[in-house]
């Protein structure tokens, strides 16, 4: 098969890029090679095999877009701009990027008569995870207040009684809440996707990844994953400073993880017409605590300093159930918790 692969010089790109080269596929990659994401670019071709076709451009430019999904049988979507942001000032750059360039890719995928799709989409469009509350059973929490959080109280309560709830496993037949800029535009190209697998009668995978980690992760940057921003503390000699009590409880996903259930989706048929979506995550949750615990001691410490400092925007709790991506797709998380976050101690990062 040869597959186009947006974003491919990326973190989880790249190695998507490997996960397929060594399932022997063609692939071809399109990446705008952004200074925010490539900061010593331009300087060279980016650390991608020799064997794979570059094409270094935007996926919001039409002709571009065009000339990289010719002569392809399928493509995987990882371009997209990441993480929480600043503010709403870069709300236009995240649906620019996001959306609009999805819609370029799906209408160029549509003349070129492409009709398999695999996109990388993220758990933030679930907002909150799945609650229970002893009267009210599932519940779907309010976001939280800068008041309460000020005031030390990160848990979610029932919003009918006030009661703690206990936090599950969330499927992928929840309803969407995204409570953040990049959230929103995740969910769009999800169903930018489902419009047009409806139209065309293409297959759409959206791939939910949860919490990424591993090698070649970028370094701390405001768009970085937590693990990124502990790993660059930690090579400064500084203690990972964990937002609110450490006790927010997510399911962090080894790299090669996510690249295998690439793969998987792409060996899948999927049902013709229709975006199928799958939580991309390990099943075992852990606390940020617990992950920033962990990762200095592989690096040898300094120890974690929990600073009950918080983001307006963050979730408390999001863990996911893995079952439809294992019985539909074949996928599960070969590495492990304690294996990956000893190599990601010391793996390479960019620059």
């Amino acid at each position: 098969m040869h597959v186009l692969l947006t974003g491919g010089a990326g973190f989880i790109g790249s190695h998507v890029a490997e996960e397929l080269l060594g399932a022997g596929h063609e692939v071809r990659v399109l990446d705008a090679l952004l200074p925010a994401v490539h900061p010593t670019y331009p300087g060279g071709r980016p650390d991608l095999p020799a064997d794979i076709e570059l094409i270094v451009g935007d996926v919001r430019d039409r002709a571009t877009v065009d000339t990289a999904v010719a002569g392809t049988d399928a493509i995987c979507h990882q371009a997209a701009m990441v993480g929480l942001g600043l503010d709403t000032q870069d709300m236009p750059e995240y649906a620019g990027i996001n959306d609009f360039g999805t819609a370029v890719l799906l209408a160029a995928m549509d003349r070129a008569g492409i009709g398999r799709l695999v996109l990388a989409s993220s758990m933030v469009v679930y907002g909150e995870g799945r609650y229970t509350c002893p009267e009210h059973r599932v519940v779907r929490p309010a976001p939280r207040t800068s008041e309460d959080l000020a005031a030390g109280r990160f848990e979610p309560r029932c919003p009918a009684c006030g009661a703690a709830l206990e936090p599950g496993t969330i499927p992928e037949d929840a309803p969407a809440d995204p409570r953040n800029t990049y959230a929103a535009t995740k969910l769009a190209q999800e169903h930018l996707a489902a419009a047009w697998a409806r139209t065309t009668g293409g297959t759409a995978a959206a791939l939910r990844y949860h919490n990424v980690y591993g090698p070649r992760m970028p370094k701390d940057t405001p768009y970085a994953g937590v693990a990124s921003i502990f790993r660059s503390a930690l090579e400064q000699g500084q203690p990972p400073r964990v937002f609110e009590d450490g006790g927010q409880r997510r399911d962090f996903v080894h790299v090669r993880n996510v690249a295998a259930a690439n793969l998987a989706a792409l060996r899948h048929d999927l049902p013709q017409g229709e975006l199928r979506a799958y939580n991309i995550a390990s099943g075992t949750a852990h606390t940020v605590g617990e992950m920033a615990a962990a990762l200095a001691d592989a690096f040898g410490g300094p120890a974690p300093v929990v600073t009950g400092d918080y983001r307006l925007g963050d979730v408390r709790h999001i863990v996911a159930s893995p079952d439809r991506a294992r019985g539909e797709l074949g996928f599960s998380a070969g590495i492990g918790f304690a294996e990956g976050m000893r190599e990601f101690a010391t793996a390479p990062l960019r620059g």
